[in-house]
């Protein structure tokens, strides 16, 4: 029942088509299609237009003034005033529809829909909810996020009275222990009801009032200090004091330089900021290692309020999960997931640690050597925390074969031709109409399968301008669901609600698609990307991407098509509403196809020059004692969500340091406190594992389905048959299972954890990006 939240936008240029695409249209009329051929696909004039629609900053074409319509094509959503009026007649038919779900059991019928109206009463409410977070966070219009920011509170406020709703919940367990009815579920059916079910006893359902009434002021107290805690994890540090002295011999000659001039005329201690430029460049460049220290020291050296802050939080949520019957907030955050329990995630991170440790312990080695030549020592000396960037500078990702520089509009051709060779899906450009995005820059694009039409839609707000924040992301603004077996005429009708539930039903109706070669009527998935790039302008041309940005791009591009391919009747099960532990392993796995010189050949029109490039892509051994850490942060997240929280003198700071001290390959620092600073113990809590677990399943994936021939079809529609289409609508251990062929995964027990930790080395580690 819970809403999850989306985000933004898309934008639109005039498009011309370049000539190498005049004549290309031919090649989308179906000749290679449904062939298992490794062939590469020639671009077609839809990739040009991708092309011109990123690259060229030009005059774009305005929409049409007779062609007036809403955000996202919504008509009456053309004001604020026209936001608030939608969420508060949605608030009314939602709470008809609850009505109609409490008055289940006066029909045998009606118990029969419970499910189906769950799902309809919750993507009721999500619609709203998640467009209001897109935009509350992409309008640069105060009036509509203000409208948007009040709308979202006010219905996010009832879905909670629904989470925690005593007679939603006796009705569901009506319905869960009627065996005839359990019986005419389907497996997707199966699984949103226990979604249901679950999320209503993590709500602590069945404890009398008073204990109902603790566990709502423990939530309200995680929210409360979890907020505190995200916002100081990132929260400026103290300066510390450098003396001029200790920046004699500086690696780096552009602000090392600078540096070291203003501390010879000034004469004076200088103030570096943790977390600045100048921090940084010392850690890279300072020879003296006392620098060094100093900044890594106030970097990672914590207030006593900090420190209370996080144990609040761990003690508040250790209490939360043992007031509803668990032992630990990890295990019961972890009850619905893929790993089950906490030692099935220790089991899966001790076997990774394990192999990782092998070749970490190598790369440690390198830099002792190092330090042993610049301290010309005859012991080899130890590593220390603030001792890996200066003896081994972190490098930025690079491609795996040279490349000219990779604009932004041919990444998406690259995008939309990959997609066409694995699951004969391509990316359309299509105009935007007057009002349908929050700004000029927004592009709309059309996801297109070459047997059903268009699937849906994908929205690009990719340049960075004031007010938007940083970073990218995926948002599901809508989920796909089936809608024509809704039963709307049997939902309640209350005399004088008709004129206040009219902008909910228009908003619905405009959902609403047919498509070919289906049977049904589908809501269509609409996705938003959100990027900060570079724009491009006359004076600098295109956007070129560096390979980050290219990574970010794929990865992203994961999400949002597992949301489009997804075809699910439950929205609560939909695209990427699927397990935590497994809703990376699309968007990872869309980064290792940028290992492939063949996909890389679809960044160009004539790729046979990529196609035979040699590797060129060095690999750095620190990247091993980088993801020996990550597991680590793992390991601790699993620490603070377990029962010893609530052990008399439990210390975050003492877990923290033994960890490192006995499982960790550079000693912990006395006198820091990095925890405060590890801003994912809120949002992911007790599954920080599950990028490591993803990037395990997606690695050993792309190993032994698509490493060999990336292009080839029948391998693309076996992963969009077996994982994509199924959304979170059945056990992804069984999608697994079937994927690799591999039966013995079905049971998803601690073997089956360590068996994927096992892969994460076999298949080689891929630099962590968090």
């Amino acid at each position: 029942m819970i809403a999850r939240i989306a985000e933004n936008a898309l934008k639109k240029i005039s498009r011309s088509v370049p000539k190498f695409r005049d004549d290309l249209r031919a090649h989308e009329l179906g000749m290679f299609r449904r062939t298992a051929s490794t062939l590469v696909r020639p671009p077609s004039s839809d990739d040009a237009e991708l092309v011109s629609l990123f690259d060229q900053p030009q005059t774009r074409q305005k929409a049409s003034p007779l062609f007036v319509t809403g955000i996202f094509q919504h008509p009456q959503l053309t004001t604020p005033a026209a936001f608030s009026a939608l969420a508060d007649s949605t608030l009314v038919r939602a709470q008809l529809l609850t009505e109609r779900i409490l008055r289940a059991r006066e029909s045998r019928s009606e118990l029969f829909k419970v499910i189906k109206n769950l799902d309809r009463l919750s993507d009721l409410l999500c619609g709203v909810i998640d467009l209001a977070e897109l935009l509350r966070n992409a309008h640069p219009d105060a009036q509509w996020v203000d409208c948007a920011t009040e709308s979202y509170e006010k219905l996010c406020e009832f879905m909670n009275v629904l989470n925690t709703h005593v007679k939603l919940y006796e009705v569901l367990h009506t319905v869960l222990h009627d065996p005839e009815i359990v019986k005419s579920l389907s497996q997707e059916a199966l699984q949103t009801a226990l979604i249901f079910w679950h999320d209503f006893e993590k709500s602590a359902i069945k404890l009398p009032p008073e204990q109902r009434e603790r566990f709502v002021s423990l939530s309200s107290e995680i929210l409360s200090v979890g907020h505190e805690f995200v916002t100081e994890a990132s929260a400026p540090r103290p300066p510390v004091k450098i003396k001029p002295s200790e920046l004699e011999g500086l690696k780096d000659r552009g602000m090392g330089a600078r540096l070291q001039r203003q501390a010879f005329f000034t004469q004076k201690d200088l103030l570096v900021y943790p977390g600045s430029h100048q921090a940084y460049m010392i850690m890279r460049a300072a020879p003296d290692e006392e620098p060094r220290r100093k900044v890594h020291m106030a970097s990672h050296t914590s207030s006593a309020e900090q420190i209370d802050r996080l144990e609040r939080l761990l003690h508040a949520r250790a209490q939360l999960s043992r007031l509803v019957g668990w032992n630990s907030y990890a295990g019961m955050t972890l009850s619905d997931k893929m790993a089950k329990t906490p030692e099935n995630v220790n089991h899966f991170l001790g076997t990774f640690l394990d192999r990782t440790t092998l070749v970490a312990r190598k790369a440690l080695h390198t830099l002792s050597l190092r330090k042993q030549a610049h301290l010309k020592s005859t012991n080899l000396p130890i590593i220390q925390a603030w001792d890996r960037d200066y003896y081994c500078p972190p490098e930025p990702p690079a491609p795996p074969v040279p490349l000219p520089p990779l604009s932004l509009g041919r990444v998406f051709m690259g995008l939309s031709r990959l997609f066409k060779h694995l699951y004969g899906i391509t990316l359309r450009p299509v105009d935007v109409a007057s009002s349908e995005v929050w700004h000029s820059n927004v592009h709309k694009l059309e996801v297109v399968d070459e047997d059903r039409g268009v699937v849906g839609w994908i929205y690009a707000d990719l340049f960075a301008r004031s007010g938007k924040s940083r970073g990218a992301a995926h948002y599901t603004v809508r989920c796909s669901r089936r809608t024509d077996n809704d039963d709307e005429a049997g939902d309640l009708r209350i005399s004088g609600t008709d004129e206040f539930v009219g902008p909910s039903v228009e908003f619905e109706a405009t959902k609403r698609h047919r498509l070919r070669g289906e049977h049904g009527e589908f809501q269509l998935p609409l996705v938003v990307l959100l990027c900060d790039f570079v724009p491009p302008s006359v004076a600098r041309g295109p956007t070129i991407l560096e390979w980050y940005e290219v990574q970010t791009l794929f990865h992203e591009m994961g999400h949002a098509m597992h949301s489009m391919i997804g075809r699910t009747e439950y929205h609560n099960v939909a695209g990427t509403r699927c397990a935590t532990d497994f809703v990376e392993l699309p968007s990872i796995l869309m980064e290792h196809f940028l290992n492939s010189p063949k996909v890389l050949s679809l960044f160009d029109t004539d790729g046979s020059s990529i196609i035979n490039q040699t590797g060129n892509h060095h690999e750095d051994p620190c990247r091993y004692i980088d993801t020996h850490n990550h597991i680590l942060l793992s390991l601790l997240d699993q620490a603070y969500h377990s029962p010893s929280v609530l052990e008399p003198g439990f210390d975050s700071t003492t877990a923290l340091a033994n960890l490192y001290n006995t499982r960790g390959l550079i000693p912990h620092a006395p006198g820091t406190s990095f925890q405060t600073q590890f801003g994912h113990l809120f949002g992911y809590g007790a599954t920080y594992y599950s990028y490591h677990f993803d990037r395990a399943i997606a690695s050993h994936v792309w190993r032994n389905i698509f490493s060999a021939d990336p292009l080839n079809r029948e391998l693309g529609d076996k992963y969009k048959q077996e994982v994509l289409k199924y959304g979170g609508g059945r056990d992804p251990w069984l999608m697994l299972s079937a994927l690799l062929d591999a039966p013995e995964l079905e049971v998803g027990d601690a073997e089956a954890m360590r068996e994927v930790g096992r892969w994460r080395m076999e298949d080689g580690v891929v630099p962590e990006r968090h």
